[in-house]
């Protein structure tokens, strides 16, 4: 271990191992039980403290952070209240696989169990949402913990972990302590995957009639877009790139699909249902894509590949289970293919692809224009992409928005998409926007939030504001909460219970920004999307806030309504299945 002899605090052995594990930002929220460790961090010239005004934007935070850095996030709160607040990004970083770190105060260990004041079980709280945590009392274990707490969010199948940090062990005395090395005889993720299962892959590839490559997240979190990229154009095979996967794979490519599941495209759809072969690549199965479960690709063979065992088989048998690393995989699949070709074995897609492309020629991607006058949010949205090109980063909250977000922008690079997909968390935007423009303050980082995912985190704008983090906030306003309403206008025969939210009114989102020291605009018809989207690119110096009022009754198609087979996949409010012909 390298050491130093000189005693200190836990707080400043606190400090001094976030200083080793290369730690320059945290987010976070100063209170009596993690009070210790604020004082310290005051001296630390690597580790620059945000204080956010909401726990839960310190986690969003920490998690946009990781996205556009690539390091893992940290987010820090204080016990009770504090550690509860962090709940919700500690639960949405473990569905999405994002690499942070929680670290939170408790209270001193001799009032552990006795309901003290601001007192929760943190760590049995989260132990179903976090990949490890730990409850720190021994001032001696904190830089061991946050070393193995490093390695575990970022290694494997990465993840949020948890520190809990009694405020005695924060207080006293100890030496300081870095361990040289991690050992974790219980933790060993398989990175690289078996040669006879990559082989049988191969062989299966190369003799199927209708493959489909089905790529999601984990592609993007293995760094494993250009060898998919290799995998794809030596085999001629059609990619789709789930939510979570948008850019992992070019959108201009013409090998791609688009997105599946419920709101996926038509042929993305199509592809899967009536596939033979499925290469599932860093995906799991998830119920939004496969919608009813027993009749999603009822004759196709499965290639499963995941970084994490206990996702294989977990929804979908797969024939071939290949346990490893998205981007070794593809890698080994790669060599493999290419023998299979060098011995005479090479798929012959044609037809298939004559199928496909008729559905492409048939469903087109495309949305209805709005009533005169009125602004179309897809249109929004798509010259929001258009304007700020595929360098800037584009977040999403949670709803038609977010759905919006993800089709009518085109992505070309991976990582540059950032949204809540597994746990669907409204608020999500604002937060990880300002985290995502930290960790990469040199890039554009859109805001793409509905106005009720706004108001539930708007306060960070006080965040970016004094901390110069010029995010820029597009507010899809249709003054309702528009996925519920599509669902009660879809299934609830247009009775809209409690949907309205009256932001056409209240509250006045262009003073709101202006109170919170950032620039608000409006935009109001459809000749003035383009220029104020502009005037947004234009301001550097502060957050920008722009109220786009859309029209309210807009819908997200295609869709597959839920619980439904994807063979019903609607292209209009009938709900009438988009196929006319046995496909």
């Amino acid at each position: 271990m390298s050491s130093n002899s000189d005693k200190m605090t836990g707080a400043q052995s606190l400090i001094r191992s976030l200083e080793h594990a290369d730690v320059d930002t945290v987010f976070g929220i100063p209170g009596g039980a993690i009070l210790p460790a604020y004082d310290p961090m005051m001296d630390s010239e690597k580790v620059r403290h945000i204080l956010v005004r909401h726990e839960q934007g310190a986690g969003h935070a920490a998690e946009g952070y990781a996205y556009s850095s690539g390091k893992v996030g940290v987010c820090m709160a204080t016990s009770g209240p504090g550690a509860t607040n962090l709940v919700t990004p500690i639960a949405d970083a473990y569905m999405d696989s994002v690499p942070i770190v929680a670290i939170t105060g408790q209270v001193p260990s001799a009032a552990i169990g006795t309901d003290a004041f601001q007192e929760a079980d943190i760590s049995g709280i989260t132990m179903p949402i976090t990949k490890h945590n730990f409850l720190i009392t021994d001032p001696s274990e904190i830089p061991r913990a946050i070393s193995e707490a490093f390695h575990l969010a970022s290694t494997g199948r990465p993840g949020p972990v948890l520190v809990d940090i009694s405020k005695d062990a924060l207080a006293a005395q100890t030496t300081f302590a870095w361990p040289d090395s991690i050992d974790l005889p219980g933790y060993r993720p398989n990175t690289h995957p078996h040669s006879k299962q990559i082989r049988e892959a191969a062989s299966m590839i190369v003799n199927a009639d209708q493959p489909v490559l089905y790529v999601g997240g984990g592609v993007v979190r293995s760094g494993a877009a250009p060898a998919l990229l290799e995998l794809a154009e030596l085999t001629g095979i059609p990619v789709v790139t789930t939510l979570m996967a948008r850019g992992a794979f070019p959108d201009s490519h013409r090998l791609n699909l688009g997105m599946p599941g419920m709101h996926g495209t038509v042929p993305a759809v199509g592809a899967l249902q009536r596939s033979d072969l499925i290469i599932a690549l860093g995906a799991r199965f998830d119920d939004r894509v496969t919608g009813h479960l027993p009749s999603f690709a009822p004759k196709a063979a499965v290639i499963h590949a995941d970084i994490d065992p206990a996702e294989i088989g977990k929804n979908r048998t797969a024939d071939v289970p290949i346990v490893g690393d998205a981007r070794e995989v593809i890698i080994d699949l790669i060599s493999a293919i290419q023998s299979e070709a060098v011995a005479g074995r090479m798929g012959d897609y044609e037809q298939w692809w004559d199928q496909i492309n008729g559905w492409r020629t048939d469903f087109p991607l495309g949305y209805d224009p709005a009533p005169s006058n009125e602004i179309a949010p897809q249109q929004v949205i798509s010259r929001i992409g258009q304007i700020a090109g595929p360098d800037a980063y584009y977040v999403a909250g949670v709803g038609q928005h977010q759905m919006w977000s993800a089709q009518f922008i085109g992505y070309e690079k991976p990582g540059h998409w950032i949204n809540s997909g597994g746990l669907g968390t409204m608020g999500f935007a604002v937060p990880a926007a300002m985290g995502a423009k930290v960790g990469s303050p040199d890039s554009v980082v859109w805001a793409i939030d509905g106005d009720g995912c706004f108001q539930m985190t708007n306060q960070e704008l006080a965040t970016c504001a004094i901390n110069d983090i010029p995010i820029k906030v597009g507010v899809i306003n249709n003054g309702t909460l528009g996925m519920v309403r599509q669902w009660q206008s879809l299934f609830y025969n247009e009775r809209y219970s409690n949907t309205d939210l009256n932001t056409h009114r209240i509250p006045d989102f262009v003073k709101l920004a202006d109170a919170y020291g950032c620039h608000g605009l409006r935009c109001e018809s459809p000749d003035q999307i383009d220029a104020v989207i502009e005037k947004a690119m234009s301001l550097n110096d502060a957050p920008v806030v722009v109220d786009f009022q859309v029209h309210k009754d807009a819908m997200v198609w295609p869709m597959v309504p839920a619980g439904t087979s994807n063979d019903m996949i609607t292209v209009a409010k009938s709900l009438a299945p988009a196929w006319d012909r046995e496909i």
